[in-house]
């Protein structure tokens, strides 16, 4: 086997571990959130368990890219996909985390007297799920305009997590025995936003992998400002 031939189909196990943690990821943050709307405690137990999976997988991808790029030295294209690789998997760890601390919380949830439903918090379940599932299609497929729809989604995000803020911290007020449930709540909000940001990263990282172009930090708006 030649050495180009040796060096791309190592590129392909790569990829192939990162779209497997990918969907390890994704899953983690549906059954999070079923756990959630559900007050369902066998989901939520699940969430915390598959978790081991997903950060064996960050550990295999760190080992395997850092490998390839001490011995095959790896230029343009290739070398932005391998670096890019390692952040990636590094913000898909982290997805899983946020969902194991969805899970967590659902359990203490249910110790305490159920919630009004929050039609803000619903939506940014929806909202933020949709842009986790679109970011890691925008990666497998390389599709840097779908990676792109995904950013812009991030405001509305952080809008309503401050929503849900305001109107947690009214209901907590008005019933001091919705403090503890509303707390618990409140870091649900702030964990979905969370991951919100990271399939943000994950989209932006993707535009990088296309277009070899960064647009974090609305680096583009600036550009254009300065005209350069």
């Amino acid at each position: 086997m030649s050495p180009q031939r040796h060096f791309e189909e190592e590129l392909d196990r790569l990829k192939s571990r990162l779209v497997s943690m990918a969907g390890l990821a994704e899953e983690a943050v549906r059954l999070a959130v079923e756990a959630l709307l559900r007050r369902d405690p066998v989901k939520a137990e699940e969430v915390i368990r598959r978790d081991k999976g997903i950060d064996d997988l960050e550990i295999e991808i760190d080992e395997a890219a850092i490998q390839l790029l001490a011995l095959q030295q790896p230029m343009a294209k290739d070398l932005r996909f391998i670096t890019m690789a390692m952040k990636i998997s590094n913000d898909l760890e982290r997805v899983g985390d946020h969902a194991v601390n969805v899970a967590e919380e659902v359990e203490f949830l249910l110790q305490s007297p159920p919630f009004p439903v929050l039609p803000e918090l619903e939506e940014m379940v929806r909202i933020t799920t949709e842009m986790l599932n679109d970011a890691l299609d925008a990666f497998i497929r390389s599709d840097n305009n779908l990676a792109r729809r995904v950013v812009v989604r991030d405001d509305r995000v952080d809008e309503l997590h401050n929503n849900i803020f305001r109107i947690l911290l009214t209901h907590m007020m008005e019933d001091p025995r919705r403090i503890t449930g509303g707390m618990d709540l409140l870091l649900v909000s702030g964990n979905l936003e969370r991951i919100a940001d990271l399939a943000t990263n994950v989209a932006e990282d993707v535009v990088f992998l296309v277009e070899g172009r960064t647009i974090k930090h609305h680096v583009e708006q600036r550009r254009a400002v300065s005209g350069t």
